[in-house]
């Protein structure tokens, strides 16, 4: 039997339970035997051993390591790695794994095994304050943590408080063993020797295919900008479900080759949008980087013939201002999402052929679950029109259903649909498969969620006759001027539009006359010179900004506030038009 056919034979003997004998086909029960047979439970850890089965060669890791070395690791390597880390969790009967990594291949490896082991892992931004990551490991109660060395500094108070619970770090080496690997990779090794002495049994003793698809596979915690960051509940089959939607909505699976992905998107980020697994569906290259730096991103751009990135709005505004963009040879599909995008910035990403794909979603949701489905009637489109269309929110992922728009001024629980006219204003709602499955430890919170049996998104839009949906803003971001509501984000899209102008953030401040009016603050491009009179006069007579949103203050500052995964601070923003503190 050739390897790989044996690889994939072991895999196969997973799928069938030892512990049970169901009837035959034939048999008079064979109804039964039907019922255990055609279906199995879905979850994306299988997606790592089916690789190595089907394709071991294959690159699936490429990355610049802490110690400044390329390291390149095949799926079976991967696989095998992801194994050893199982075996090392059950071994220790760790069910509760934190996760502390920049885009690591540590921590795409440990979001297979710690799965593989039938424990629940727990990414955390280690961007926010060591008091909230301490907070997120106790709330969620993780037993161990896996740790970069950079960042093992931010769990001083946590280990304070809980000296008991170990810490794997990883030290992000080309070593796997020797002087300059780690802890990390000792655990590893420890795993697969513990496997070999337990008689060999490989990815059939693990959890690839989980017993119970709707239980826990991972908690993703919310940023807390404003309120103590919440536990949202992924279970296997919705992050299955959710990955595949993103194979198809994002074209992964590359007909012209392999699928080459760059991990601009921190992997902590509502898990990557579940792209550690739709990447690994398709067998494509996972291209890792500790931290986002503009010139090392465009080099690899035109160096390592990346073919999909994700990226925030501001992290693609940012990328194509760099000094270093210029219009690539081949196209890259770019699938945009975080914050609503604007149609100048998608007619300047085409320009650099870089071909925007632009998602919408939550935490809540997986990460992205609407698309904005591109018509090719749209090129007949005037341009600013077809790069308008390109940035709404849109419809549906392929696996959830259709998402939905509703009346903001009914009781709470109450669920109306908004006409789909493109006018009459509602909240964003979600039902179906990649809706997550609550709030861990938070009841009301769950029930505030779901109440009237749709979820709720806090974003209003607009439902248009096609229809997509369009967000106008946040509730609390809408600006009530005289009456007439005004869109930040509408006002924000015409300001960037001004050659100068990098990035835009509209607020409301208080008025007397007009109860509120709208505030400014912009980014000015790199060798620009720009005053906020300019772009107040420039605003009234040549934007085609009507004139109740035209902002009487605009502010230039030398950067917005954005939270870790690159959305508008608007609190923050809020605070400042208060006199608040800036530091």
């Amino acid at each position: 039997m050739s390897g790989a056919l044996k690889r994939l034979s072991n895999l196969a003997a997973h799928f069938v339970s030892s512990s049970s004998s169901p009837t035959a086909p034939d048999s008079p029960n064979g109804a039964e035997f039907a019922h255990h047979y055609h279906k199995h439970q879905l979850s994306p850890t299988l997606f790592l051993p089916r690789a190595a089965a089907i394709e071991p060669d294959a690159e699936a890791i490429y990355h610049v390591t802490a110690n400044k070395k390329i390291l390149r690791r095949n799926y079976q390597e991967a696989a095998d790695r992801a194994r050893g880390l199982a075996y090392y969790l059950k071994k220790h009967n760790f069910k509760r794994v934190g996760i502390l990594c920049p885009n690591t291949p540590a921590f795409l490896e440990s979001i297979f095994g710690i799965a593989a082991a039938g424990a629940v892992n727990v990414a955390v931004n280690y961007r926010l304050k060591p008091e909230d990551i301490a907070y997120i490991f106790e709330h969620s109660e993780a037993e161990v943590i896996i740790v970069d060395a950079e960042f093992v500094h931010l769990l001083d108070s946590f280990r304070h408080n809980h000296p008991n619970i170990p810490f794997i770090v990883d030290t992000d080496t080309d070593a796997t063993e020797g002087e300059l690997s780690g802890p990390f990779d000792f655990a590893v090794l420890e795993g697969l020797q513990h496997d070999t002495a337990s008689g060999s049994q490989g990815w059939a003793d693990l959890e690839a295919q989980t017993p119970d698809e709707d239980s826990l596979l991972a908690l993703a915690y919310t940023s807390g900008t404003t309120a103590k960051p919440k536990g949202v509940e992924f279970t296997h089959r919705g992050a299955y479900l959710a990955a595949l939607a993103n194979v198809i909505e994002s074209g992964l699976n590359y007909s012209q080759g392999r699928c080459s992905y760059l991990w601009t998107l921190p992997m902590f980020h509502a898990m990557g949008w579940t792209f550690p697994w739709a990447v690994t569906a398709v067998r494509g290259t996972h291209y890792c980087l500790r931290k986002i730096d503009y010139p090392v991103i465009w080099k690899m751009l035109k160096e390592e013939g990346i073919t999909h990135f994700n990226a925030a709005p501001t992290v693609n505004t940012l990328l194509c201002n760099a000094k270093e963009a210029e219009r690539l040879p081949n196209p890259v599909r770019v699938t945009v999402a975080a914050s609503p995008p604007t149609a100048h910035l998608f007619e300047t990403m085409d320009n650099l052929n870089l071909k925007a794909v632009h998602v919408y979603g939550l935490t809540e949701t997986y990460g992205p679950i609407t698309k904005g489905y591109h018509m090719p009637i749209w090129e007949s489109l005037e341009t600013k029109e077809k790069y308008g269309r390109m940035a709404r929110q849109g419809h549906g992922h392929i696996t959830s259903l259709p998402v939905r728009v509703i009346k903001t001024d009914l009781p709470e629980g109450e669920i109306v649909d908004v006409e789909k006219n493109g006018k009459e204003i509602g909240e964003i709602a979600f039902l179906g498969n990649i809706c997550a499955k609550g709030y861990y430890k938070d009841p009301d919170a769950t029930r505030k969620l779901y109440a009237g049996g749709v979820q709720h998104s806090g974003d209003l839009a607009v439902w248009h006759p096609d229809g997509a949906v369009q967000i106008l803003d946040r509730a609390k971001d809408i600006i009530i001027s005289g009456g007439e509501n005004i869109s930040s984000l509408a006002l924000e899209s015409m300001l960037v539009t001004h050659p100068d102008i990098l990035e835009a953030a509209c607020v409301a401040v208080a008025d007397s006359h007009w109860g509120e009016r709208p505030k400014a603050y912009i980014t000015i491009k790199e060798g620009k010179s720009l005053k906020g009179e300019d772009v107040i006069e420039w605003a009234k007579h040549a934007s085609g900004i009507s004139k109740f949103m035209v902002p009487r203050e605009v502010e230039v500052v030398g950067e917005l506030p954005k939270t870790s995964t690159g959305k508008l601070q608007k609190n923050v923003l809020r605070e400042w038009a208060r006199g608040g503190s800036r530091e």
